[in-house]
């Protein structure tokens, strides 16, 4: 399947955009954080909660999940921390 745009799996992380959820106070130190993270090729990386399969009949009409994707959510609170570290262009 042609994509116009394809995840590099090489990308390495280059910087956590906002603060870790430690920072932010929604955690005791468990590993299993909600984090943002900018990858070196400029791609983003979002590691939160893989809520696919509850959301799956509720999308909107122009929304769609391919079989490879993941709909996954993060605090509003960690996304706002990290405004000001996500470029404009």
């Amino acid at each position: 399947m042609f994509r116009r745009w394809e995840a590099n799996s090489s990308a390495s992380f280059k910087r956590r955009l906002g603060k870790s959820a430690l920072e932010l106070g929604m955690t005791d130190n468990n590993p299993t954080c909600p984090d943002l993270w900018e990858l070196d090729n400029g791609d983003i990386a979002v590691i939160g909660r893989d809520l696919t399969a509850e959301y799956a009949s509720r999308l909107p009409v122009d929304v769609s999940i391919g079989t490879d994707e993941r709909l996954v959510v993060l605090p509003r609170q960690m996304l706002i921390a990290a405004k000001d570290d996500i470029p404009n262009e």
